[in-house]
């Protein structure tokens, strides 16, 4: 079995600030198919490294004080890939959490979910609200695992929930503010991402987290998501505590 908490790499954060460590990083975890196509190994390789990497990172995170770890998992554009691949990533997630949700719960981090849960198949859902319902009293670092997530999906399913209250007179339409609106979206109680992180070499959002990074900090790597690991996450941290975040401001 993996322990999540036994990383591959020993890391160094002597040069990172353990006072200014960003509340909330994002990370698009792009590349498993194309490290594997590398390799010439089956896609589905790529993937089972890409759970792999999630060691270094989550114990990385853990270890240094991050309060939000966000991770793309599984978006609603990812149902349009082959049903074989679609099987395996659904199959890899079940065996992972099985695997795991009592390492994690032992090391205090709380295990949530974005993204519209209800359309997922029923095995793996149930396997998530177990992951969920164990860890939901830890106050360590939070993953939230966007699962057939999509930023216009959720902006959508937040509009129809405000209509509602609305209809039934439970807020004014005068009251709406940005602040408001976000309280009707997936990361109603998480702030919004200082940091966001995309592996790969690819420079968007891919309808990522859309309305919560008007402000985020962005950071790049070339590297794909199997050979991301807690260095690299230093690295993203130490460049991003170098930046002077203005919020419009001068």
């Amino acid at each position: 079995m993996m322990n999540i908490f036994k990383k591959k790499t020993i890391i160094d954060s002597s040069k990172i600030d353990n006072n200014k460590i960003p509340n909330h990083i994002a990370i698009i975890m792009d590349g498993n198919g194309r490290w594997a196509k590398k390799r010439k190994l089956p896609r589905t390789f790529g993937h089972r490294a890409g759970v792999e990497a999630l060691r270094d990172i989550i114990s990385t995170a853990s270890e240094i004080g991050v309060k939000n770890l966000t991770l793309y998992a599984f978006s609603t554009e990812n149902w349009n890939r082959p049903k074989e691949e679609v099987s395996a990533l659904m199959e890899l997630l079940v065996e992972y959490l099985k695997k795991e949700v009592e390492e994690l719960n032992k090391n205090n981090v709380k295990i949530n979910t974005i993204g519209d849960i209800e359309g997922m198949p029923d095995y793996a859902g149930e396997e998530i609200n177990n992951a969920k319902e164990l860890t939901k009293g830890n106050d360590g670092l939070a993953v939230n695992i966007a699962l057939n997530y999509g930023g216009r999906n959720e902006i959508i399913r937040g509009i129809k929930k405000l209509h509602k209250d609305l209809v039934e007179n439970k807020i004014n339409v005068e009251d709406l503010q940005p602040n408001v609106f976000s309280s009707y979206l997936d990361t109603a109680n998480i702030s919004d991402p200082d940091l966001l992180i995309r592996t790969s070499g690819e420079y968007r959002l891919s309808n990522f987290l859309l309305w919560q990074c008007a402000y985020t900090e962005f950071w790049f790597t070339d590297k794909y998501w199997p050979d991301f690991t807690g260095q690299d996450l230093i690295l993203a941290i130490q460049d991003y505590q170098n930046r002077i975040r203005r919020y419009g401001g001068i």
